[in-house]
């Protein structure tokens, strides 16, 4: 249970990065937080890894899986960069321009088939989150608290 509460941690810490480039336009203050976000996600995969090797054994295939989902948010930070270069320049001091941290609500929304696909997606990964969490509560003891 400890475990899987630490994977919905995760999710959530990425959440907020997903949920800041949807709402917000992408300036410095946006890549800041999705920055902030994945190293936030990389402790707790530390705690998690740190926890769950202790206990179980961690598989190859489990830990290419983890490969990926730990290679992902870093490739999504860098294609963002990138579409938004002189913020991000801006944000470690080397672009010409200022960098704006001011939290500005995106001014033309994404594509409805773009917020189909996440609300898809989210409900997938949420819905696998909550069946992992209903396994490992059928699954303890009653005098185990974790």
């Amino acid at each position: 249970t400890r475990e899987t509460a630490l994977h919905i941690v995760m999710l959530a810490e990425m959440g907020v990065a997903v949920l800041a480039v949807v709402l917000l336009e992408v300036n410095a203050g946006v890549l800041a937080l999705c920055v902030a976000a994945f190293v936030a996600h990389e402790l707790t995969v530390f705690i998690d890894l740190r926890w769950a090797a202790q206990r179980r054994l961690i598989t190859p295939l489990e830990q290419m899986v983890h490969s990926v989902q730990e290679i992902l948010p870093v490739a999504a930070i860098a294609l963002l960069a990138s579409a938004h270069w002189e913020q991000a320049l801006s944000l470690v001091g080397l672009g010409t321009g200022e960098p704006s941290f001011a939290p500005v609500w995106r001014g033309k929304p994404l594509p409805l088939g773009y917020l189909g696909s996440l609300a898809v997606g989210c409900l997938f990964l949420g819905g696998c989150y909550i069946e992992e969490l209903r396994r490992c509560l059928r699954a303890r003891p009653a005098n185990l608290a974790a």
